[in-house]
């Protein structure tokens, strides 16, 4: 490391989850998924600091406008629209798929 550059911080699970309100294990899948960059030395895990701060910054979706969104499937892709029906409350769960 250059004596000019600032040093690395580094960020362990807890704080990341911390941080973002979030349970630990859903920073650790993240790691494992490849989605977090992290540093395993034995047992323990460290995120640098300007790795969290990177994925941050390109998960941010400002404005929440109709276009902010990746396109992906939609609920419509799934049932095409259609109606499917309608539950009769008084049905009970025995009587649900029943045949007539």
């Amino acid at each position: 490391m250059n004596l000019g550059e600032p040093e690395e911080s580094f960020l362990t699970v807890a704080e990341v989850a911390e941080m973002l309100k979030l349970n630990q294990q859903t920073v650790r899948n993240w790691i494992d998924q490849g989605s977090l960059p992290a540093l395993r030395v034995g047992r323990r895990v460290r995120i640098k600091r300007s790795d969290f701060d990177r994925v941050l910054a390109q998960s941010y979706t400002a404005g929440g406008g109709a276009g902010a969104q990746e396109a992906g499937p939609s609920a419509e892709d799934f049932w095409g629209g259609e109606p499917i029906g309608v539950v009769d409350p008084g049905l009970g769960p025995d009587d649900v798929g029943a045949d007539e």
